[in-house]
């Protein structure tokens, strides 16, 4: 579903609960930005501030990659970037 430049993607059956997803790299219509944050440079930020992860990344990699957080809530948080 879209509204403006907000997007909201509605998964049923996919996910076993809630998630929040981010695609670093890619606008709401889901092409490419010239400018953005590396999924790796994110994932090292966020270590350094004591977020505990669900999945990580090798920081080493260059490919497509994705991280999964939980929230205070336990919903996990999905960083998935595709390029």
């Amino acid at each position: 579903m879209k509204n403006g430049s907000t997007v909201i993607g509605l998964f049923q059956g996919m996910f076993e609960q809630n998630i929040l997803t981010f695609n670093p790299g890619w606008d709401q219509n889901a092409q490419n930005v010239d400018e953005f944050t590396d999924i790796r440079k994110l994932q090292t930020k966020l270590e350094g501030e004591g977020v505990t992860f669900v999945t990580k990344i090798d920081d080493k990699s260059e490919d497509p990659a994705s991280f999964t957080l939980l929230d205070p809530d336990g919903n996990p948080v999905l960083v998935d970037q595709h390029r």
